[in-house]
């Protein structure tokens, strides 16, 4: 057998410096704050948008933001546990910034389901350029740098190569589409199938490792998507909203989401969509 101990890792393993240092802080978060809290008894409180917050939401993004003023206090930071003024602000004053969700999928951690991510981007020049999603119960770090490629645990990793919408399983949303469209997608078929995981980041990390083929999700927050639409696109994935329209430079927290692995699949479900109104 071949001794690889010494051998020079390739580029796909050696990620951006800078990236490798948030895959530090994410991954110390995972290990120290969100997993020993991950089936005990925890304090939660709803937000005004009805969804829940723990402590560990918030203890997750203190560590992290502090962490992150460490390594650069230049950048801004918009993350999911901020006032929306604050994080409206945040969109309008500042071209680059750190966008963190801390705890992606508190429902599923909350109800003891091993489902959630943290997740964070760093937006340069109004776009993602470095991505990071992890999920700790999984032990799996998903990360991306703009125009090099995107990694699982540092191997490099692409979206499928399925072209055909009636094989693909996809992501949906259902709760965030209008009537018409869930109950089109829901009821016709013209796809293979469909799951909801209740984590929007590794729904997105999962469609760039070639885990499923497509996501639709009728209004994503900027935390939800931030990270994990620069990792499906380098990992060579089709993303846009429901006109097919970029992403980013984003001046709104949120968006619908049509990302595919390939355009024609993506193609196939704005069909979908425009058949529905």
């Amino acid at each position: 057998m071949m001794n690889n101990k010494n051998k020079t890792p390739t580029r796909a393993q050696q990620p951006d410096i800078k990236l490798q240092m948030l895959i530090s802080i994410l991954q110390q978060a995972g290990r120290e704050i969100i997993l020993p809290a991950f089936h005990s008894s925890i304090q939660t409180s709803k937000k005004p948008d009805g969804s829940f917050v723990t402590e560990t939401d918030l203890a997750c993004q203190h560590f992290i933001e502090a962490e992150l003023i460490k390594l650069d206090d230049s950048i801004a930071f918009l993350g999911e546990e901020m006032s929306q003024d604050e994080q409206l602000q945040c969109l309008k004053d500042n071209n680059s910034y750190w966008c963190l969700d801390p705890l992606d999928g508190t429902t599923n951690f909350i109800t003891s389901l091993p489902a959630f991510a943290i997740s964070l981007a760093l937006i340069q020049a109004g776009r993602p350029q470095l991505a990071c999603i992890f999920d700790p119960v999984r032990q799996e770090t998903f990360t991306a740098e703009r125009g090099v490629g995107a990694w699982l645990n540092g191997q490099a990793i692409q979206c499928s190569q399925q072209t055909q919408f009636s094989d693909a399983v996809g992501f949906v949303d259902f709760k965030r589409l209008d009537r018409p469209s869930a109950i089109s997608f829901a009821c016709d078929r013209s796809y293979r199938s469909q799951r909801n995981i209740g984590s929007c980041a590794l729904e997105w990390a999962w469609l760039a490792a070639g885990r499923g083929d497509f996501i639709v999700h009728g209004g994503e927050k900027i935390w939800d998507f931030a990270a994990g639409s620069l990792i499906a696109e380098c990992a060579g994935g089709s993303v846009g909203d429901f006109n097919a329209e970029a992403l980013f430079p984003c001046q709104a927290l949120s968006s619908p989401i049509i990302a595919a692995c390939k355009p024609s699949i993506q193609k196939s479900i704005q069909a979908q969509l425009k058949r529905n109104h």
